[in-house]
């Protein structure tokens, strides 16, 4: 389907890839192309793809560390590596002449993230990616999921979002340490710690899903209706925000430090 549908716009032979990055959802279709297909990507990307060998992805011929210039013809692609977000390796693919950006897995325009915002393996990236993403000049943003490219609107909307979140979870975190009648659960906790003695994993649960749980519901006041299925990954995805805030942010509530 993917070379039938090249096909109908040209009839150029296909010479470059290009990998955003290494997960098989993106480029598990890549052995479909020939072998002399010149494939490009990260560093992190190829040495991911190197852990799990994968006839689906050919490992890349040319790879680099922090921007690479693809120039055929008349044609421009402009690659570059601004840090992990979604997983190391991820890179922005920019047309300057056509104004596309494509960065996968980061902005998912019209929707709520897919959970625990897309599988970021860091939060903290994945919040300067917005900032990122909106230093180019685009008309065009593809993110991969979901059925439409996107603009800026679209990324700033997934910004305030994301913020809303990180926010909501602070707020539920530095609450849960006071006498605030919402958020200080110490009765939960005290009761399942009564109902399974010694078993530090089992409170500790409670307390961090009885949290994420306010923070989704705080969330979705805002949200149910204008970023669709905000409901459907909405707790995984504060769940997610709220252990980042803890180890990545050192908002630790009453719990401190070991």
């Amino acid at each position: 389907m993917m070379l039938y549908a090249i096909g109908n716009i040209t009839s150029i032979p296909i010479t470059h890839l290009i990998y955003s990055h290494s997960h098989a959802d993106h480029i598990g279709a890549a052995w479909i192309f020939s072998k002399d297909i010149q494939i490009i990507a990260h560093i992190d990307t190829a040495h991911h793809l190197s852990l799990t060998p994968d006839p689906t992805r050919p490992p890349p011929k040319t790879t680099f560390k922090d921007s690479y210039n693809l120039y055929l013809g008349n044609q421009t692609l402009e690659l570059s590596y601004k840090g992990e977000n979604h997983i190391s390796g991820n890179i922005f693919i920019y047309a300057p002449i056509q104004k596309v950006l494509i960065l996968i897995d980061i902005v998912f325009p019209g929707w709520t993230p897919f959970s625990g915002l897309g599988e970021a393996k860091s939060f903290p990236g994945y919040i300067n990616a917005h900032a990122q993403i909106l230093s180019y000049d685009f008309n065009h943003y593809i993110g991969g999921h979901l059925g439409r490219s996107g603009n800026r609107t679209d990324v700033l909307i997934q910004q305030e979002y994301v913020q809303d979140l990180f926010t909501n979870c602070e707020t539920a975190i530095n609450l849960s340490a006071t006498s605030n009648p919402t958020y200080n659960i110490g009765d939960i906790v005290e009761a399942v710690a009564e109902e399974n003695p010694g078993n530090k994993w089992a409170f500790f649960k409670i307390y961090l899903d009885t949290l994420t749980g306010l923070c989704a519901n705080a969330t979705n006041e805002k949200w149910l209706g204008r970023l669709a299925a905000a409901d459907v990954y909405q707790f995984e995805n504060a769940g997610f925000v709220l252990e980042s805030l803890r180890i990545d942010y050192a908002v630790l509530g009453p719990e401190g430090t070991v």
